[in-house]
Parts: C-alpha cells; structure tokens; sequence
C-alpha cells in the first residue's frame, strides 16, 4: 500500500526521529531547572525551593509565568537583527549537538532498523566539538548586539574561556579515540560491553580532564564568568528579558545534558548495564546522564566562582599541558601495542 514510499522512508525516519530528540531535550529543561532548585535548596539551606507547592514545584511555575508574560524590551542603540538572532542561535546548536550522541541500540521496527540517535556518523566526536562551538557565536552575538559594556565583556570572556578550554576538551577525546580506534560514539560504546571495559577505569586522568573541561565549556559554575552577577550584572545578557532571556537558560541545560550524555557515552559504558539487572539500554543511560547532572549541581553549590585571570592561568598553564601529556602517554602506549 506504501510501497511508493520505501525510497523515502530513511527521510521520514530521519525528520521524526529529529523531531523527537528536539521536542525530548527540550521537554527535559523545566525538570531540570526543578532539579537544580530542589537541590540547591536542599545544599544551601535555603527554604523557597522545597517548600512552594507541592514537591516545590510552585515556585517553577511562577517563574515561568513571570518569564512568559514579562514585556521584551530592547534598547533603541541595539542592533535589533543580531540582538532577535542570538539566543536562537544559543537553543539551534545545543539541540542540534544532542543529536550525534547516542541513547540506545538500534531497534526494529517493521522492517526497518532504527536506531536511537539522531544521526550516528563517524565522525561523531569532530561533528560534535565543531557543533558546541557554534553556540559561542550567540553568546558573543548577544554581547555586541546589546551595546553595553558589560554584556560585550561577558561575551568576549565567553568567546576566551571556550577557546581556551575546548583545547583540552578535544585533546582530552583524542585520548579517548586513540585507544578505541574510533570516532564514531556508537562505535565507543559498543567497545565498553560491561563495567570492566569501560573507559573511566583505563583512562581516570582523561576523565577528570574532559569533565574539568565539559564545566566550563557549559558556563557552569565554578566556570560561570560570562554571566558572573556580581561582576557583570548577568554578563551578554544583561539586557534581554522574557523569553529570550529564557532561551538563553535554556541552551545552557540543554548543553549540560549533552555533556553528560557524552561523558556517559566516552566514559561510562553509555546505555550498557553496569550489572545484570534491569537491563534496559534507554533507563540506564537516562541514569547514568541524570547521576552527572547531579554532580554538575553539586559542584554549582559548592565552589566559589574563580577569578578571570586564574581561570586562563589554570586552563592554559595547568589543563592543556596536562591533556597534551596525556594524549602523548596514550599515543605512545597504543603505538607499542600496550592498549
């Protein structure tokens, strides 16, 4: 009856499947901002969170009523074009990077195998490091377009630190790919059957690094200096409100998703079960991502935000040499047939 559709079946799966990781990712973000809010809640002492509504989810919905129906003001010097583009361009690349990494085995449908990736290529790890550094042309689109010093100095301190700390993130992946032999994730997860192969035990040094590098790639605290309130009264997006100031918030957990999908996937046995039980590829990679999410809060709660100047020093003079070393170590180890 649909035969006349078999040559575009690979499209109509690729355009749903599309579909669904965006409307997934982006469903995830309210319940992760509720979990950050409980959490700090829970960290800090701080009553609000925990105790407005039910399961504290009060104080998530007036937060988004009162974004939704804040008036979006711009100021008349702005560059308006550039100023509308930015924080689209912010939510574009971070979902569009979610799509590379991988949640689970292919499955059958029918006749037609589908895997659970928005787009399994082989060279996952490239498409996804030149992916998440798309997103800083909105941070610093943002912190031009406002005209206002503090949003331009949010935005070139955005635009230094991804530079400089996407150097040991790639490095520190090279790590990874120098002794699977691969680039391709799906590829690396299948490599890590169970716990004993997976790569955190024969590279912790590779972890740490790609972990240490993942927190300030997102902006995250102790890394957050582009937004830095104290400093730069919330940094590129000092002048946006409403939604748009929402979107911004929301690239931001979108990429903290990803990372720690792709730590998952590098690092973690990605959806393989670290023991016999429950072995469903989807529920234990989701676990895996939300036990990191976790951790990235955690850290939120607990480290001070470090100054601009000690934040270069440590990536460029303390976490490059580290990964070069690192990724030298491993080059030479694989090339005598060690690992």
């Amino acid at each position: 009856m649909f035969d006349w559709l078999d040559p575009y079946w690979f499209l109509i799966i690729g355009v749903v499947k599309a579909a669904v990781v965006a409307v997934a990712v982006m469903s995830c973000v309210p319940l992760l901002v509720w979990l950050e809010r409980r959490l700090l809640g829970r960290f800090q002492v701080r009553l609000g969170p925990n105790r407005v509504g039910p399961l504290g989810l009060g104080q998530l919905i007036a937060d988004s009523l009162k974004l939704l129906f804040k008036e979006s003001i711009i100021q008349s010097s702005a560059d308006k074009f550039l100023f509308h583009l930015a924080p689209s361009i912010v939510v574009f690349t971070s979902i569009v990077t979610f799509s590379v990494i991988p949640f689970g085995e292919a499955i059958t449908i029918g006749d037609q195998q589908i895997g659970l990736w928005g787009s399994n290529t082989n060279i996952g790890i490239l498409l996804f490091l030149a992916m998440s550094s798309m997103g800083t042309y909105g941070i610093v689109m943002a912190g031009l377009s406002s005209n206002n010093k503090y949003s331009l100095i949010g935005g070139l301190r955005s635009s230094a630190q991804m530079i400089s700390y996407e150097l040991t993130l790639g490095l520190a992946a090279l790590s990874v790919v120098i002794m699977t032999g691969s680039l391709n994730l799906a590829e690396i997860v299948s490599q890590q059957g169970n716990i004993e192969g997976w790569n955190i035990w024969y590279q912790p040094l590779t972890f740490l690094l790609f972990f240490v590098a993942g927190l300030a790639e997102t902006n995250r605290a102790p890394f957050d200096l582009p937004e830095a309130e104290q400093e730069l009264v919330a940094g590129f997006f000092t002048e946006y409100s409403g939604m748009k100031f929402s979107m911004f918030f929301m690239g931001e957990y979108i990429n903290m998703i990803t990372m720690s999908g792709l730590i998952a996937v590098l690092f973690l046995g990605g959806w393989h079960a670290p023991v016999a039980f429950l072995d469903v590829p989807i529920i234990w990679f989701v676990g895996k991502v939300f036990i990191l999410l976790c951790v990235f809060i955690w850290i939120r709660a607990t480290f001070p935000r470090i100054r601009y100047d000690r934040l270069m020093t440590f990536g460029w003079k303390f976490m490059l040499p580290l990964a070069l070393a690192n990724m030298l170590v491993y080059g030479t180890l694989k090339a005598m047939g060690l690992i």
